[in-house]
């Protein structure tokens, strides 16, 4: 359906709507357009229709339904390497950023898996650190829902992945222990993540001092021995 839909043309209407629409087109346009882009030939086609910029601006001034919306869909653009540079050159980080400090549950969980897949880009995640996306990210390993939970310890794995300084701050702001809880969760994916942070994590040496204490050793043993699929 998905592939017929977008072959059908729906795709420039929506975007469309999502630009000029009332604050309900906008909201229901994002969500479809969010549905069409798991298709990677759909992911292209949303970019080249111009949904990057208006989904932007939903972001940074939209309803809290819409800015969790367009959140959404740029997430799942953002597995693009092309649609990766052109959502940040948009000026997405900040917005996104912000969201995941104060948006509502399913938004800052959006928001949230959103910078993780923009962090697979070494210039992003640096981008990404700068705007202060750390210190919010760990605040939702520690205490958001577990959808928010899951994709925070994503974005804080990807950060981490080959920079040094981000390493560092990761652990300055205290996302260690609430990772090592993480491991323990009942949720197969958000131990993944929560693990692979803090492998990424542990190539600085202090930190895996730290990632000792914390108890890590035995849960990631245990999950080691149980695993995941």
């Amino acid at each position: 359906n998905k592939v017929a839909i977008a072959k059908a043309g729906a795709i420039q209407p929506l975007v469309d709507l999502v630009a000029s629409g009332t604050d309900d087109a906008k909201e229901n346009a994002a969500g479809a357009l969010r549905s069409l882009a798991c298709k990677d030939d759909s992911k292209v086609a949303i970019a080249k229709a111009g949904a990057i910029p208006p989904l932007v601006d939903l972001v940074t001034s939209g309803t809290d339904g819409t800015r969790k919306r367009a959140a959404g869909v740029l997430s799942k653009l953002a597995f693009n390497n092309d649609n990766m540079l052109a959502i940040a050159k948009e000026g997405a980080i900040p917005p996104l950023v912000d969201l995941v400090t104060s948006g509502t549950d399913g938004a800052n969980e959006e928001a949230a898996g959103a910078l993780g897949n923009l962090a697979f880009n070494n210039d992003n995640k640096v981008a990404i650190a700068k705007a202060g996306a750390i210190p919010p990210l760990v605040d939702l390993v520690r205490s958001g829902t577990d959808g928010a939970k899951e994709n925070a310890a994503g974005a804080l794995l990807n950060i981490a992945a080959n920079n040094d300084d981000n390493k560092v701050a990761i652990a300055k702001a205290g996302a260690i222990p609430p990772l090592v809880n993480l491991v323990r969760s009942r949720t197969d994916n958000a131990k993944d993540k929560a693990a692979l942070a803090l492998r990424n994590l542990a190539v600085n040496s202090d930190n895996k001092v730290a990632i000792t204490k914390a108890g890590a050793v035995s849960p990631l043993v245990g999950l080691v021995r149980s695993g995941t699929d």
